[in-house]
């Protein structure tokens, strides 16, 4: 039998930082793990990386947000039901706006984490490698944690 080609999925994302805290979300991985990381998912048909991130981060923390930059992307390899995927991530630097929804039930739970305890809290180590673009974004964009 021949071996499945791999599907490859495309998501977008975004690291969002306000008055020295980043926000984060608890949800559940595949294996049914609670594991923290930034709000991501699925780009759309007919809908932008950029689209599909804000609106990402909306249902996912009930932030609305503005996009300030763009991040280095991640690529990643996963199974789901024996089929190898592999996903590329879109991360966008962004500054909240308003709250403005209650988060997606998929979400666990929301915070925001002080920027000294996001690295640490992270589950997956592509997250702190986005953590510090953001980081660097921020520095070179003279961008406070507003």
């Amino acid at each position: 039998m021949a071996a499945r080609k791999p599907v490859f999925e495309y998501s977008a994302g975004g690291v969002v930082f306000n008055n020295g805290q980043c926000l984060m979300i608890r949800a559940r991985n595949l294996q049914g793990r609670a594991v923290w990381t930034f709000p991501k998912g699925h780009v759309d048909q007919r809908e932008t990386s950029e689209q599909a991130a804000l609106r990402e981060v909306e249902e996912e923390t009930g932030w609305r947000c503005r996009i300030e930059g763009e991040l280095p992307r991640s690529e990643y390899w996963f199974q789901r039901a024996g089929q190898r995927i592999k996903k590329t991530v879109r991360w966008f630097y962004m500054s909240p706006i308003e709250k403005c929804r209650e988060p997606d039930e998929e979400v666990e739970e929301v915070a925001w984490v002080p920027l000294s305890e996001v690295s640490g809290r992270l589950t997956y180590p592509k997250d702190r490698i986005t953590l510090e673009a953001a980081l660097r974004f921020r520095e070179h964009h003279h961008l406070e944690a507003q």
